[in-house]
Protein backbone atom coordinates (compact mmCIF):
# COMPACT_ATOMS: atom_id res chain seq x y z
CA UNK A 1 0.00 0.00 0.00
CA UNK A 2 2.31 2.52 0.78
CA UNK A 3 4.65 1.61 -1.95
CA UNK A 4 1.45 2.35 -4.12
CA UNK A 5 0.92 5.95 -2.54
CA UNK A 6 4.42 7.06 -3.41
CA UNK A 7 3.63 5.61 -7.36
CA UNK A 8 0.87 8.26 -7.36
CA UNK A 9 2.23 11.03 -5.62
CA UNK A 10 5.15 10.74 -7.73
CA UNK A 11 2.69 10.46 -10.55
CA UNK A 12 0.90 13.72 -9.53
CA UNK A 13 4.47 15.65 -8.44
CA UNK A 14 5.41 15.27 -12.04
CA UNK A 15 2.20 15.89 -13.99
CA UNK A 16 2.74 19.11 -12.08
CA UNK A 17 6.15 19.80 -13.11
CA UNK A 18 4.90 19.20 -16.75
CA UNK A 19 2.12 21.36 -16.31
CA UNK A 20 3.93 24.39 -14.96
CA UNK A 21 6.52 23.97 -17.34
CA UNK A 22 4.00 24.25 -20.36
CA UNK A 23 2.11 27.03 -18.81
CA UNK A 24 4.79 29.47 -18.68
CA UNK A 25 3.94 33.21 -18.74
CA UNK A 26 7.11 33.76 -20.77
CA UNK A 27 5.53 35.32 -24.35
CA UNK A 28 8.84 34.33 -25.92
CA UNK A 29 9.17 31.20 -24.35
CA UNK A 30 5.62 29.95 -25.48
CA UNK A 31 6.30 30.73 -29.04
CA UNK A 32 9.57 29.51 -28.98
CA UNK A 33 7.87 25.80 -29.19
CA UNK A 34 8.52 22.78 -30.03
CA UNK A 35 12.52 22.16 -28.65
CA UNK A 36 13.57 24.34 -30.83
CA UNK A 37 16.87 26.26 -29.79
CA UNK A 38 15.80 29.61 -31.88
CA UNK A 39 16.24 32.66 -29.51
CA UNK A 40 12.87 34.97 -30.20
CA UNK A 41 12.80 38.47 -30.37
CA UNK A 42 10.17 40.67 -31.68
CA UNK A 43 12.31 43.45 -32.53
CA UNK A 44 15.43 41.07 -33.73
CA UNK A 45 13.92 38.67 -35.87
CA UNK A 46 16.88 36.84 -37.62
CA UNK A 47 18.81 33.50 -37.86
CA UNK A 48 18.78 29.58 -38.67
CA UNK A 49 16.17 28.18 -37.44
CA UNK A 50 18.46 24.45 -37.04
CA UNK A 51 15.57 22.29 -35.43
CA UNK A 52 11.54 22.14 -33.69
CA UNK A 53 9.20 24.55 -34.50
CA UNK A 54 9.30 28.48 -33.56
CA UNK A 55 5.55 30.18 -33.61
CA UNK A 56 5.09 33.85 -34.27
CA UNK A 57 1.52 34.06 -32.22
CA UNK A 58 0.33 37.65 -32.45
CA UNK A 59 1.40 41.62 -33.30
CA UNK A 60 4.78 42.58 -35.15
CA UNK A 61 7.64 41.20 -35.99
CA UNK A 62 10.61 43.59 -37.10
CA UNK A 63 13.05 41.36 -39.88
CA UNK A 64 16.98 42.72 -39.23
CA UNK A 65 18.49 40.38 -41.15
CA UNK A 66 17.73 36.68 -43.20
CA UNK A 67 15.93 34.02 -41.39
CA UNK A 68 16.98 31.06 -42.21
CA UNK A 69 14.73 27.48 -41.40
CA UNK A 70 16.56 24.68 -42.03
CA UNK A 71 16.29 20.75 -42.51
CA UNK A 72 14.15 19.22 -39.80
CA UNK A 73 12.57 22.70 -38.27
CA UNK A 74 9.29 24.41 -39.15
CA UNK A 75 8.16 28.19 -38.97
CA UNK A 76 4.38 28.47 -38.01
CA UNK A 77 2.87 31.83 -38.38
CA UNK A 78 -0.23 32.20 -37.08
CA UNK A 79 -3.18 35.24 -38.75
CA UNK A 80 -2.83 38.43 -38.28
CA UNK A 81 1.23 38.22 -37.93
CA UNK A 82 3.15 41.01 -39.85
CA UNK A 83 6.48 40.44 -40.59
CA UNK A 84 8.67 43.68 -40.88
CA UNK A 85 11.60 44.26 -42.97
CA UNK A 86 13.61 47.09 -41.30
CA UNK A 87 15.75 49.62 -43.72
CA UNK A 88 18.99 48.68 -45.15
CA UNK A 89 20.79 50.46 -47.98
CA UNK A 90 20.64 49.46 -51.60
CA UNK A 91 24.19 48.77 -51.49
CA UNK A 92 24.24 46.64 -48.28
CA UNK A 93 24.42 43.82 -50.21
CA UNK A 94 25.36 41.13 -46.37
CA UNK A 95 22.70 42.79 -44.69
CA UNK A 96 20.00 42.30 -46.68
CA UNK A 97 16.62 40.88 -45.28
CA UNK A 98 14.70 38.02 -46.33
CA UNK A 99 12.97 34.61 -45.11
CA UNK A 100 14.11 31.33 -46.69
CA UNK A 101 13.05 27.80 -45.93
CA UNK A 102 15.97 25.23 -46.94
CA UNK A 103 15.47 21.97 -48.24
CA UNK A 104 13.40 19.50 -45.40
CA UNK A 105 12.57 22.66 -43.62
CA UNK A 106 8.68 23.67 -43.46
CA UNK A 107 6.55 26.79 -43.54
CA UNK A 108 3.16 26.80 -41.96
CA UNK A 109 1.23 30.85 -42.98
CA UNK A 110 -2.05 30.76 -41.43
CA UNK A 111 -3.39 33.66 -42.69
CA UNK A 112 -7.26 34.25 -42.95
CA UNK A 113 -9.56 35.73 -45.56
CA UNK A 114 -10.18 38.40 -43.00
CA UNK A 115 -6.73 38.88 -41.62
CA UNK A 116 -3.84 37.89 -43.76
CA UNK A 117 -0.33 37.48 -42.66
CA UNK A 118 1.90 40.40 -43.92
CA UNK A 119 5.17 40.66 -44.99
CA UNK A 120 6.57 44.15 -45.47
CA UNK A 121 8.98 46.26 -45.39
CA UNK A 122 9.28 49.95 -43.10
CA UNK A 123 10.64 51.69 -46.11
CA UNK A 124 7.32 51.27 -48.42
CA UNK A 125 8.99 51.52 -51.94
CA UNK A 126 9.68 48.59 -54.28
CA UNK A 127 12.56 46.33 -53.45
CA UNK A 128 13.12 47.10 -49.80
CA UNK A 129 13.37 43.23 -48.92
CA UNK A 130 14.22 40.07 -50.10
CA UNK A 131 11.23 38.46 -49.90
CA UNK A 132 10.04 34.80 -49.63
CA UNK A 133 12.26 31.80 -50.79
CA UNK A 134 11.24 28.17 -50.25
CA UNK A 135 14.20 25.83 -51.47
CA UNK A 136 12.47 22.12 -52.05
CA UNK A 137 13.79 18.42 -53.60
CA UNK A 138 11.65 18.67 -56.81
CA UNK A 139 13.15 17.79 -59.82
CA UNK A 140 14.99 20.74 -61.91
CA UNK A 141 16.80 21.18 -65.12
CA UNK A 142 19.56 22.93 -63.88
CA UNK A 143 21.40 19.53 -62.76
CA UNK A 144 20.27 17.10 -60.06
CA UNK A 145 20.63 19.80 -57.38
CA UNK A 146 21.86 23.65 -57.99
CA UNK A 147 22.42 26.64 -55.47
CA UNK A 148 19.79 29.35 -55.41
CA UNK A 149 20.28 32.55 -57.45
CA UNK A 150 19.13 34.34 -53.71
CA UNK A 151 20.06 32.87 -51.06
CA UNK A 152 22.74 30.37 -51.99
CA UNK A 153 20.51 27.51 -50.62
CA UNK A 154 20.57 23.92 -52.12
CA UNK A 155 17.35 23.41 -54.03
CA UNK A 156 16.48 20.47 -56.36
CA UNK A 157 16.51 16.34 -56.18
CA UNK A 158 13.83 13.24 -57.39
CA UNK A 159 11.22 14.09 -54.83
CA UNK A 160 8.34 15.36 -57.01
CA UNK A 161 5.85 14.68 -54.08
CA UNK A 162 8.41 16.65 -51.57
CA UNK A 163 6.59 18.88 -48.74
CA UNK A 164 7.76 22.54 -48.38
CA UNK A 165 4.83 23.19 -45.83
CA UNK A 166 1.74 25.16 -46.15
CA UNK A 167 1.10 28.85 -47.05
CA UNK A 168 -2.55 30.76 -47.23
CA UNK A 169 -3.48 34.15 -47.04
CA UNK A 170 -0.13 35.85 -47.17
CA UNK A 171 0.58 39.21 -48.55
CA UNK A 172 4.09 40.29 -49.41
CA UNK A 173 4.97 44.03 -50.03
CA UNK A 174 8.03 45.76 -51.60
CA UNK A 175 9.53 43.04 -52.19
CA UNK A 176 12.69 42.49 -55.42
CA UNK A 177 15.69 43.83 -52.96
CA UNK A 178 18.74 43.64 -55.93
CA UNK A 179 22.39 42.42 -55.78
CA UNK A 180 22.64 43.39 -59.33
CA UNK A 181 20.52 43.09 -62.75
CA UNK A 182 20.29 39.39 -62.73
CA UNK A 183 20.12 38.72 -59.33
CA UNK A 184 17.09 39.92 -58.03
CA UNK A 185 14.46 38.65 -55.03
CA UNK A 186 11.01 38.29 -55.62
CA UNK A 187 7.78 38.11 -54.34
CA UNK A 188 7.42 34.35 -53.67
CA UNK A 189 10.75 32.22 -55.17
CA UNK A 190 10.14 28.77 -55.63
CA UNK A 191 13.32 26.94 -56.32
CA UNK A 192 12.23 22.87 -56.78
CA UNK A 193 9.26 23.01 -54.86
CA UNK A 194 7.35 19.92 -54.43
CA UNK A 195 3.32 19.77 -55.17
CA UNK A 196 3.20 18.30 -51.19
CA UNK A 197 3.19 22.08 -50.91
CA UNK A 198 0.16 24.53 -50.22
CA UNK A 199 0.36 27.74 -52.07
CA UNK A 200 -2.66 29.62 -51.55
CA UNK A 201 -3.84 33.03 -51.19
CA UNK A 202 -0.76 34.88 -51.65
CA UNK A 203 -0.43 38.45 -53.27
CA UNK A 204 3.12 40.31 -54.44
CA UNK A 205 2.11 44.03 -54.52
CA UNK A 206 4.41 46.74 -55.34
CA UNK A 207 7.49 44.50 -55.67
CA UNK A 208 10.51 45.20 -58.13
CA UNK A 209 11.17 42.12 -59.80
CA UNK A 210 8.68 39.27 -60.83
CA UNK A 211 5.71 38.57 -58.58
CA UNK A 212 6.38 35.06 -58.50
CA UNK A 213 8.84 33.06 -59.81
CA UNK A 214 8.97 28.92 -60.53
CA UNK A 215 12.70 27.45 -60.76
CA UNK A 216 11.60 23.77 -61.89
CA UNK A 217 9.79 21.65 -59.41
CA UNK A 218 6.24 21.00 -59.66
CA UNK A 219 4.51 22.89 -57.22
CA UNK A 220 1.01 23.85 -57.50
CA UNK A 221 -0.31 27.11 -56.93
CA UNK A 222 -3.72 28.57 -56.81
CA UNK A 223 -5.19 32.23 -55.99
CA UNK A 224 -2.45 34.45 -56.74
CA UNK A 225 -2.19 38.05 -57.07
CA UNK A 226 0.55 40.64 -58.27
CA UNK A 227 -0.60 43.97 -58.39
CA UNK A 228 1.97 46.79 -59.44
CA UNK A 229 1.49 50.32 -60.33
CA UNK A 230 5.20 52.14 -59.03
CA UNK A 231 7.21 53.69 -61.67
CA UNK A 232 10.17 51.78 -60.05
CA UNK A 233 8.34 48.50 -60.91
CA UNK A 234 9.79 46.79 -63.63
CA UNK A 235 9.97 42.96 -63.98
CA UNK A 236 7.30 40.19 -64.74
CA UNK A 237 4.33 39.25 -63.34
CA UNK A 238 4.73 35.36 -63.22
CA UNK A 239 8.22 33.96 -64.33
CA UNK A 240 8.77 30.18 -64.43
CA UNK A 241 11.90 28.41 -65.70
CA UNK A 242 14.38 25.45 -65.06
CA UNK A 243 11.36 22.41 -65.99
CA UNK A 244 8.76 23.53 -63.68
CA UNK A 245 5.93 20.88 -64.46
CA UNK A 246 3.16 22.66 -61.96
CA UNK A 247 0.26 24.23 -61.90
CA UNK A 248 -1.66 27.32 -61.52
CA UNK A 249 -5.09 27.98 -60.62
CA UNK A 250 -6.62 31.53 -60.68
CA UNK A 251 -4.00 34.01 -61.20
CA UNK A 252 -4.79 37.54 -61.31
CA UNK A 253 -2.41 40.11 -62.14
CA UNK A 254 -2.29 43.82 -62.92
CA UNK A 255 0.04 46.94 -63.78
CA UNK A 256 -0.62 50.52 -64.65
CA UNK A 257 3.45 51.30 -65.12
CA UNK A 258 5.82 50.37 -67.76
CA UNK A 259 6.78 47.23 -66.02
CA UNK A 260 7.50 43.79 -67.89
CA UNK A 261 5.49 41.30 -68.91
CA UNK A 262 2.62 39.91 -67.47
CA UNK A 263 3.98 36.24 -68.06
CA UNK A 264 8.05 35.17 -68.68
CA UNK A 265 8.31 31.30 -69.63
CA UNK A 266 11.14 29.35 -70.32
CA UNK A 267 12.53 25.64 -70.37
CA UNK A 268 16.20 26.09 -69.46
CA UNK A 269 18.01 28.94 -71.71
CA UNK A 270 21.28 26.97 -72.24
CA UNK A 271 19.82 23.81 -73.78
CA UNK A 272 16.27 24.05 -75.06
CA UNK A 273 15.67 20.66 -74.96
CA UNK A 274 16.89 20.02 -71.08
CA UNK A 275 14.82 18.00 -69.01
CA UNK A 276 12.25 17.99 -66.80
CA UNK A 277 10.75 20.16 -69.57
CA UNK A 278 8.84 23.12 -68.43
CA UNK A 279 5.08 22.12 -68.41
CA UNK A 280 2.59 23.49 -66.22
CA UNK A 281 -1.37 23.74 -66.62
CA UNK A 282 -2.31 27.03 -66.47
CA UNK A 283 -5.84 28.00 -66.08
CA UNK A 284 -8.59 31.08 -64.70
CA UNK A 285 -5.92 33.36 -65.84
CA UNK A 286 -6.42 37.21 -65.55
CA UNK A 287 -3.71 39.33 -66.79
CA UNK A 288 -3.85 43.39 -67.32
CA UNK A 289 -0.78 45.69 -69.02
CA UNK A 290 -0.77 49.33 -69.59
CA UNK A 291 -2.12 49.77 -73.11
CA UNK A 292 -0.96 51.63 -76.43
CA UNK A 293 1.11 54.05 -73.62
CA UNK A 294 3.63 51.41 -72.39
CA UNK A 295 6.76 52.27 -74.05
CA UNK A 296 8.64 49.38 -72.47
CA UNK A 297 9.97 46.89 -74.47
CA UNK A 298 8.68 43.96 -73.20
CA UNK A 299 4.90 44.91 -73.98
CA UNK A 300 3.88 40.83 -74.03
CA UNK A 301 0.94 39.61 -71.74
CA UNK A 302 2.20 36.05 -72.48
CA UNK A 303 5.98 35.38 -73.66
CA UNK A 304 7.05 31.52 -74.05
CA UNK A 305 10.23 30.77 -75.65
CA UNK A 306 13.61 28.44 -75.02
CA UNK A 307 11.68 25.48 -75.49
CA UNK A 308 9.11 25.68 -72.58
CA UNK A 309 5.99 23.70 -73.24
CA UNK A 310 2.06 24.87 -70.86
CA UNK A 311 -1.30 24.04 -71.56
CA UNK A 312 -3.62 27.59 -70.98
CA UNK A 313 -7.27 27.46 -70.52
CA UNK A 314 -9.79 30.23 -69.74
CA UNK A 315 -7.77 33.55 -70.21
CA UNK A 316 -8.49 36.80 -69.93
CA UNK A 317 -5.83 39.11 -71.54
CA UNK A 318 -6.37 42.99 -71.41
CA UNK A 319 -4.43 46.25 -72.38
CA UNK A 320 -1.29 44.59 -73.96
CA UNK A 321 0.24 45.20 -77.09
CA UNK A 322 0.81 41.25 -77.96
CA UNK A 323 -0.90 38.87 -76.68
CA UNK A 324 1.35 35.20 -77.26
CA UNK A 325 4.36 35.53 -78.05
CA UNK A 326 6.87 32.23 -79.27
CA UNK A 327 10.16 32.13 -79.82
CA UNK A 328 12.71 29.43 -80.68
CA UNK A 329 12.12 26.65 -82.78
CA UNK A 330 11.47 24.03 -79.72
CA UNK A 331 8.33 26.24 -78.49
CA UNK A 332 7.39 26.54 -81.96
CA UNK A 333 7.37 22.57 -82.48
CA UNK A 334 5.19 22.46 -79.07
CA UNK A 335 2.45 24.73 -80.72
CA UNK A 336 2.48 22.37 -84.02
CA UNK A 337 2.29 19.18 -81.85
CA UNK A 338 -0.07 21.30 -79.60
CA UNK A 339 1.64 21.00 -76.52
CA UNK A 340 2.18 24.43 -76.38
CA UNK A 341 -1.99 25.39 -76.76
CA UNK A 342 -4.35 28.19 -75.28
CA UNK A 343 -8.26 27.37 -75.12
CA UNK A 344 -10.62 29.96 -74.93
CA UNK A 345 -9.15 33.16 -75.23
CA UNK A 346 -10.58 36.65 -74.29
CA UNK A 347 -8.50 39.07 -76.07
CA UNK A 348 -9.60 42.27 -75.20
CA UNK A 349 -7.63 45.79 -76.39
CA UNK A 350 -4.99 43.39 -77.59
CA UNK A 351 -2.81 45.06 -80.88
CA UNK A 352 -1.63 42.35 -81.80
CA UNK A 353 -3.44 38.76 -81.26
CA UNK A 354 0.01 37.22 -81.46
CA UNK A 355 3.21 37.39 -82.74
CA UNK A 356 6.41 34.04 -83.53
CA UNK A 357 9.73 34.20 -84.48
CA UNK A 358 12.20 30.76 -84.78
CA UNK A 359 15.51 30.48 -83.59
CA UNK A 360 16.69 31.79 -86.76
CA UNK A 361 15.06 35.33 -86.06
CA UNK A 362 12.05 34.34 -88.92
CA UNK A 363 8.87 35.29 -88.38
CA UNK A 364 6.77 32.80 -87.58
CA UNK A 365 2.48 32.45 -87.64
CA UNK A 366 1.56 31.26 -84.07
CA UNK A 367 -2.17 32.16 -84.11
CA UNK A 368 -2.85 27.94 -84.32
CA UNK A 369 -1.77 28.00 -80.22
CA UNK A 370 -4.95 29.50 -79.16
CA UNK A 371 -8.91 29.41 -79.52
CA UNK A 372 -11.14 32.65 -78.82
CA UNK A 373 -14.06 32.46 -76.64
CA UNK A 374 -15.66 36.22 -76.17
CA UNK A 375 -17.05 34.29 -72.67
CA UNK A 376 -13.94 33.63 -70.73
CA UNK A 377 -13.89 34.83 -67.26
CA UNK A 378 -10.64 34.69 -66.69
CA UNK A 379 -9.48 34.56 -63.34
CA UNK A 380 -13.40 34.54 -62.03
CA UNK A 381 -14.57 37.63 -63.13
CA UNK A 382 -12.62 39.02 -66.47
CA UNK A 383 -10.73 42.42 -65.84
CA UNK A 384 -12.22 43.23 -62.73
CA UNK A 385 -11.28 42.23 -59.15
CA UNK A 386 -12.15 38.25 -58.51
CA UNK A 387 -14.27 37.48 -55.43
CA UNK A 388 -11.95 35.59 -54.19
CA UNK A 389 -9.32 38.28 -54.05
CA UNK A 390 -12.03 40.34 -51.71
CA UNK A 391 -10.78 41.10 -47.92
CA UNK A 392 -7.01 39.71 -47.78
CA UNK A 393 -5.65 42.02 -50.66
CA UNK A 394 -4.75 45.72 -51.06
CA UNK A 395 -4.65 47.95 -53.78
CA UNK A 396 -7.34 46.41 -56.41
Amino acid sequence: MKKTISKVLGTVFLFSLLFTTSCSSDDDATIDDGGSSFVLNREDLKGEINSGEVVLESGTYKLTGKLIVNSGAKLTIKEGVKIEATSVASSDFAAVRYIAVAQGGKIDVQGSSSNPVVMTAATKAPGSWGGLVLCGKAPINKGITASAEVSDLTYGGNEPNDNSGSIKYLRLEYTGFAYNSEKEFNGLSLFGVGNGTTIEYVQSYEGSDDGFEFFGGTAVAKYLVVSNFSEQVGDDMFDWTEGWSGAGENWFGIRSNAGNRGIEADNNSNNHLATPISNPTIKNLTLIGLGAADTSSETQAIKLRVGTKAKFDNLVLSNWKTGFDVQHDESLGYVTAGSLVATNVKFDNITKLSSGKNTAGTAVDVSAMYTVNENATGAGNGTAKPTWANGWTVGL
